[in-house]
């Protein structure tokens, strides 16, 4: 899957990402989590998109970027989600190195099949995102215009 998208405003940045979660609710399955990396510039729209994708899996909290923490886990508490226990959200911002991002449990949440699991900043971790994860670019065209390209 290949696709582009342009966005003019925080609003279709972040249907956008609902859109995209709930295709995501549609599928089967895999033997691991599905991961998805997002890259771009600071303020590039990563988090506004991650604040819909939250919204269309059914999460009620307020998303932050988890920049401090690293890590924050979701429980899905859906009851028509069934294939997906969990959404975790990590920001490698402050990541300088992929074996920081190792010690905290890392291999773990990607080996569990029941979890979605978002990445920003996936370029500071790329040589251990696992082959199939979903890339998702974030690219300034002007001042309020972004270019969201999904990849797999």
């Amino acid at each position: 899957m290949r696709k582009a998208y342009l966005t003019s405003n925080p609003s279709q940045t972040k249907k956008l990402g609902e859109i995209l979660a709930k295709e995501i609710l549609k599928t089967k399955p895999k033997k691991t989590a599905l991961v998805i990396g997002l890259k771009g510039v600071l303020g590039g729209g990563k988090t506004t998109f991650l604040k819909g994708f939250a919204k269309g899996l059914g999460i009620k909290e307020k998303i932050l970027s988890p920049t401090f923490v690293i890590v924050k886990r979701f429980q899905l508490n859906n009851f028509t989600i069934k294939q997906f226990n969990n959404f975790y959200h990590i920001d490698c911002y402050r990541i300088k190195k992929p074996k920081e991002i190792l010690d905290l449990g890392f291999k773990e949440i990607i080996k569990n099949p029941q979890n979605i699991v978002a990445i920003e900043w996936a370029d500071h971790i790329e040589k251990i995102l696992p082959k199939d994860t979903l890339i998702i670019k974030f690219e300034f065209l002007e001042k309020n215009i972004r270019k969201i390209k999904i990849s797999d």
